[in-house]
């Protein structure tokens, strides 16, 4: 832009400078000033390229970065290794990516030079102690030495504390943040054990020296033995607690100077020889729990996942600005919908949909507001037996059908060996798809090396509920021409066929809103003369939402049951478990929402489109998808058409709606306008705090944010002609429904994801949440200026390609300040082109008045 300004100033300037030239000199001015007006116009209405706004966001991640460099010490020399933390404040229960450069390579299976990496709690600036940190319950396999993964101490002369304290060991207790007592022996798994924990046992380092690996960091509500996040007193100002992320790395020598047995390292990370190299990060959280007053009014919403995350970041800065608190409680689109058709006294007033409202035609008229732009994703987190992570996955609608009509023989029974019998049914299939050939095809990276049909991420996770979401990637997968011949039972070229259960359910014609368990095959395991069976839903169980199923990804395990266990308390004397994940051997992947794999940093599969091409959901790819989209039978609601996505844009994009009847009393609907500004406003500026929109999601466009400012207004006023558009990307309003108000909610906030609507409201991050209508989310308390007043605000004058105008914000974006500036230089070049046409005229005029 700048050299396009200076080619404009020029023009202008000699323009100005010509009040004495004649003829063609005037010809040449005229030419001038045409030049800088159309060149002015070009500059101010090309959009800005896409992703500018989420690299602002990016740039404030590696504001808070933190680097470290490590040491020399007395056995190994790591002087030259540099570890990088990219974020360090304003964190949730997410993913921090680890990096680190000057490493020596990693050798062996692992056996020497690698990483190890903890979080602990601890309120001494210096640092946490030892005993403050998660370690020692991860499961190994056969990968490093005796001790590298426990709190168990051995041979190291350094060591003068915890010497011979345990029965026949000496170990680390831990010692809890709330005070409880400490373990009592380096297996005691009181406070987390191998299903649940965070640790890192092997960061690998390449060739070259580098190496990363996705830290999930944990909150009080994930792990109240850390409490990281959870205030250090009653009031909402209290102060919050930061925890701290430690690396330990290992070198080529043990705590006794040798190089271990059977050559490989056998200590712990918290000898104390090893722990003297640790490199320890700050790391600050954004507070857990209700940080609004009780004794605001509350206004209920509720409905979508596609909008949680972005509604739990908002909810904090709504309260700041007003007199009320927004509960918020996660549900499926259809119940919210009802909430608003059929309200009772105390429904939530608020629905987030996919699809639009249809109320009954004697209703008050509902409005909808476009608030979120994201969408749905295969994420995965995919280890590789000796080598480093998979980085790229691509999946074609077949593969996807596959997936979800479990027609690989291990999404159905784990074949373990010889005596495990291939169901008839699925005789002839692959038995996993990392060996299917079409995959194969498609992601050459997985024929390194020999083909192990177990070395799978197991069946794909998804969510138990009916969803909109689901839908659309059933309407995706039927879009498909090849996806549709094998849902109708037609073999793909390798001889796999779908799974006849799933046959008889006709998903090659009919949508469905939820994804079926349809496979009743039973599988028995014995163990001493005891057995049980385990089915489908043993071994490939839905999770409670899609954030549970990011957070199971990134831990490297669905959750699946295939494995016996005696147990003296069950009815059978046995009873099934899983088989925790393995370090350096942790496979998994689900369909989640794009925050949720953002927010978890997930790799995220490459889909093919209608033409053929492979499309991640990125800013641009989601932006093209929703300027394709069309109106629904209501104006102005769109509906993804995954089946069209072509050139670039993202087929699973989804486009979330905030609805409300304006049938609601008068000081309900300015609260909930007030909402609908803010999302419209400074809830689409991109980042990590409180209040902004989190990663993962796409700032609307220009035009969607008009159209829900101008929702705002009609909602606030209860138009009784709410159907009128007011915008030129059109108004969106069905007939309404009367609609309730307040009610009482609790659960979790945005940490944790929002209960779901009508159970008891679970921890999106751990245990399964209930269904229904009843959790409520409230958001964590944040200082800052709130969303100012409920006024109508200005439609901003930017077109629907241009700039991200930030509406009603304290602060602006980098792109919305280039639109300012870019707004503010085409003033000044039409100023100064129309004086420098006028400049000639005005010349000959001078020329004939009468003297």
């Amino acid at each position: 832009m700048s050299g396009s300004a200076v080619r404009g100033r020029t023009v202008l300037g000699r323009a100005l400078r010509g009040r004495a030239a004649t003829g063609r000199a005037s010809h040449r001015r005229r030419a001038g000033g045409v030049c800088a007006l159309l060149g002015a116009l070009v500059l101010a209405v090309l959009p800005l390229p896409p992703g500018g706004e989420a690299r602002a966001a990016e740039q404030e991640r590696a504001s808070s970065a933190v680097t470290v460099q490590g040491r020399k010490g007395t056995l190994d020399d790591f002087s030259d290794l540099k570890v990088t933390v990219d974020q360090t404040k304003d964190l949730r229960s997410q993913g921090v990516r680890v990096s680190w450069t000057g490493g020596k390579p990693t050798t062996g299976y692992p056996s020497y030079n690698y990483l190890q990496v903890m979080q602990c709690w601890g309120d001494d600036p210096a640092g946490p102690d030892r005993e403050q940190c998660v370690f020692g319950v991860a499961k190994k396999g056969d990968k490093g030495g005796g001790l590298v993964a426990l709190r168990q101490l051995d041979g190291d002369p350094a060591e003068t504390e915890y010497v011979n304290n345990g029965t026949a060991e000496s170990f680390v207790p831990f010692r809890p943040a709330n005070g409880e007592p400490p373990t009592t022996g380096s297996r005691d798994f009181t406070y987390f054990s191998n299903l649940d924990t965070n640790e890192e046992l092997f960061g690998i380092t390449r060739a070259d020296g580098t190496g990363d690996l996705v830290f999930p960091v944990q909150t009080a509500r994930e792990a109240p033995h850390l409490g990281c996040g959870e205030r250090l007193g009653t009031s909402t100002a209290a102060k919050v607690r930061d925890c701290w992320l430690v690396v330990v790395p290992r070198g080529e020598h043990d705590v006794d100077g040798t190089g271990g047995n059977n050559q490989m390292l056998q200590s712990s990370p918290l000898s104390t020889s090893n722990w003297a190299q640790r490199l320890v990060f700050p790391m600050g959280f954004q507070p857990v729990g209700d940080g609004c007053a009780l004794d605001k009014a509350e206004r209920r919403m509720i409905g979508s996942e596609m909008a949680t995350d972005a509604i739990t970041s908002w909810q904090s800065r709504l309260c700041a600005g007003g007199a009320t608190r927004f509960t918020f409680s996660q549900s499926g689109e259809d119940f919210a919908r009802s909430q608003i058709t059929a309200p009772t006294d105390s429904a939530p007033g608020l629905a987030f949909t996919i699809d639009p409202v249809e109320a009954p035609d004697d209703a008050p008229p509902v409005v909808h507001a476009p608030v979120a732009l994201s969408g749905l994703t295969v994420g995965f987190f995919w280890e590789r037996e000796g080598r480093t992570q998979v980085a790229d996955i691509k999946l074609t609608p077949r593969l996807l059908a596959k997936i979800l009509t479990a027609s690989y023989v291990n999404d159905v029974r784990l074949m373990t060996g010889a005596e495990s019998k291939v169901p008839a049914h699925l005789a002839g299939n692959a038995a996993s798809i990392v060996v299917d050939p079409e995959f194969l095809q498609l992601n050459p990276q997985f024929q390194e090396g020999a083909l192990n049909p177990l070395a799978n991420a197991g069946a794909i996770m998804v969510i138990g509920d009916v969803s909109d979401v689901n839908a659309i990637v059933w309407r995706y997968v039927q879009a498909d021409s090849e996806a549709r011949s094998f849902l109708e039972g037609a073999a793909d070229p390798w001889g796999t066929k779908v799974n006849p259960y799933y046959r008889e359910l006709d998903l090659d014609s009919k949508v469905p809103v939820d994804f079926p368990k349809a496979d009743p095959t039973e599988t028995e395991l014995t163990s001493d003369g005891k057995s049980i069976t385990y089915g489908q839903l043993d071994w490939a169980p839905y999770v409670a939402d899609m954030h549970q199923g990011a957070l199971f990804v990134r831990r490297g395990s669905n959750g699946g049951k295939s494995r016996i266990e005696q147990d003296t308390s069950a009815p059978e004397g046995v009873k099934l478990v899983g088989v925790p994940p393995t370090h350096g051997s942790r496979r998994a992947y689900g369909l989640v929402d794009t925050a949720s794999a953002a927010r978890y940093q997930l790799g995220v599969a490459a889909l093919r489109t209608s033409d053929g091409r492979f499309v991640k959901p990125t800013e641009a790819s989601m932006l093209k998808a929703v300027a394709g989209m069309k109106d629904t039978a209501v104006p102005g609601v769109r509906a993804a058409d995954p089946g069209q996505a072509r050139d670039g844009a993202y087929p699973l994009t989804t486009l979330t709606y905030a609805a409300a009847s304006t049938g609601l009393e008068t000081s309900v609907r300015q609260d909930y306008a007030r909402v609908l500004r803010y999302a419209a406003g400074q809830g689409q500026t991109p980042g990590y705090g409180p209040g902004e929109l989190p990663p993962g999601y796409v700032p609307l466009p220009a035009a969607l944010r008009r159209q829900t400012e101008a929702a705002a207004d009609r909602l606030e006023r209860g138009d009784p002609d709410a159907g009128a558009s007011e915008d030129p990307a059109g108004s969106a309003s069905s007939g309404g429904g009367g609609a309730g108000s307040g009610g009482s909610g609790s659960g979790p906030g945005p940490d944790g994801g929002a209960g779901s609507a009508g159970g008891s409201g679970g921890d999106a991050g751990g245990g399964a949440a209930g269904t229904g209508g009843g959790g409520a989310a409230s958001a964590d308390s944040a200082a800052g200026a709130g969303p100012g007043s409920g006024a109508p605000a200005t439609p901003p004058a930017d077109s629907a390609n241009g700039p991200k105008n930030v509406a009603r914000s304290g602060g602006m974006t980098p792109g919305g300040v280039l639109g300012v500036v870019r707004w503010v230089l085409l003033g000044v070049l039409v100023a100064g082109g129309a004086a420098a046409l006028a400049g000639p005229v005005l010349l000959r005029i001078s020329v004939r008045r009468p003297t």
